[in-house]
């Protein structure tokens, strides 16, 4: 009986062949932590470790600071400083300079290749399998166990596989694609599972657009999202350049006799764009049940959608367009280098003379942190991950979830909008 990808992964990084089901002690291969969750981690350490103990690998932890950037309290300071001094004192590569979100730092500055195993303290580390990685999130004591010793106990998930095919509308992209198998398959439907995503739709999926999948496999419970390697995945991590180290590792595909928990196909040459209504991931409806629902604020960003194809669909929309009135819309990229390609090609140029407030790359309102939280009653229409109640601001607030193109066509008319029809 052959093997998943994911079965692959953990046989080489516990130096043993194992199965789903198994218990194993499996070597890391890179660790990140940002400024929400590091000091529990760091804490955490120091009590295995003690005061004065050093990680087990400075080179292959990784500091983002992206939660509350620049700092929006006194307390997010002090957060912020002790990261700092805990980087310079162990040798950690810190990007305290505001690079960005940690998981578009994380793949677009090369940190994750092909077949490692990549753990993260936030649960959407699971993003980074759209490269054939082995990604997911994990609790901050448990990272202060890995800063300790390099390794972690899992047990090796088993897998659904989701077979998508057909070829995508006008309009209609992958968070869609995200957003209708979430909906089906339910918010607990692939719990401690890998949701290994393939098919024709996929294979034409580029690596903006396959991040945006795996990057919601939490959303489903699933332990990881994951894609097997591809030339895409090579284009995408020579212009990260890496390309030298890539020959250090085996590109991991699934065996065609492999042995999965489920399987379930899909066609998506009919899909209608989708959304998530409040307050659940999975409550999701297409989008002409929900049309002409009021958008207080529209939120084009956060690390499912805030790349640069993500805002150039989005300004393919809005160019010569104007923001609603009564409407607030505020993009927010994910890195300084998806900000910085975007301000080139004069995509913040179409956002600002539309209406828009484009702030510097950080979470931004995703967490209900920072930059553009929701009142009471107030309606936004956002192309992130959750939309539980409190996650953009008051309890009180509703949050939908939407592909770019969605939000871009709410934007202009100031209630949730078919892109189609734009």
């Amino acid at each position: 009986m052959g093997k998943t990808i994911s079965e692959k992964i953990f046989s080489q990084a516990a130096g043993k062949d194992v199965r789903a089901g198994e218990y194993v002690f499996a070597r890391i291969d890179r660790a990140m932590i940002h400024d929400i969750t590091g000091p529990l981690a760091i804490k955490a350490f120091k009590e295995i470790a003690g005061e004065d103990g050093k990680v087990w690998d400075s080179s292959r932890i990784i500091i983002a600071f992206d939660h509350q950037v620049p700092a929006d309290s006194v307390i997010a300071a002090e957060n912020h400083k002790m990261l700092r001094r805990f980087a310079e004192e162990q040798g950690i590569l810190n990007y305290d300079v505001y690079e960005g979100i940690a998981h578009q730092v994380m793949v677009e500055k090369g940190h994750v290749l092909p077949g490692m195993v990549v753990v993260g303290a936030d649960s959407h580390t699971c993003m980074y399998g759209a490269l054939g990685a082995f990604a997911t999130g994990i609790g901050s004591t448990d990272m202060g166990a890995v800063f300790a010793l390099g390794k972690l106990w899992f047990r090796v998930p088993e897998t659904i596989r989701f077979e998508i095919n057909g070829s995508l509308p006008r309009r209609v992209y992958s968070k869609d694609v995200i957003l209708k198998i979430i909906g089906t398959i339910g918010a607990d439907g692939a719990n401690y599972k890998a949701a290994e995503f393939a098919g024709s739709a996929v294979e034409r999926m580029s690596m903006s657009q396959r991040f945006t999948m795996t990057n919601m496999a939490i959303e489903m419970g699933a332990k990881t999202g994951i894609i097997e390697p591809d030339r895409e995945t090579e284009r995408y991590l020579k212009k990260a350049g890496v390309e030298g180290n890539l020959e250090e590792w085996e590109w991991l595909r699934s065996d065609e006799d492999a042995e999965y928990f489920r399987k379930l196909g899909m066609d998506v040459s009919d899909l209608e764009p989708q959304v998530a209504v409040p307050h659940k991931v999975d409550n999701v409806v297409p989008v002409s049940e929900v049309e002409g629902t009021k958008a207080d604020q529209v939120f084009i960003g956060s690390c499912t959608n805030g790349r640069y194809e993500d805002l150039e669909i989005a300004a393919e929309i809005l160019k010569g367009e104007k923001v609603a009135r009564g409407t607030r819309l505020i993009v927010i990229p994910a890195s300084r280098a998806e900000y910085m390609k975007a301000l080139r090609e004069g995509l913040i140029d179409v956002f600002v003379e539309a209406g828009a407030i484009v702030e510097f790359p950080s979470c931004g309102p995703c967490m209900g942190g920072s930059f553009g939280l929701i009142a009471s009653g107030e309606v936004s229409v956002s192309t992130s991950n959750r939309n539980f109640i409190g996650r953009q601001g008051s309890p009180e607030g509703r949050v939908y979830l939407v592909s770019p193109a969605t939000a871009a066509a709410t934007a202009i008319y100031g209630e949730i909008t078919d892109p189609r029809k734009v």
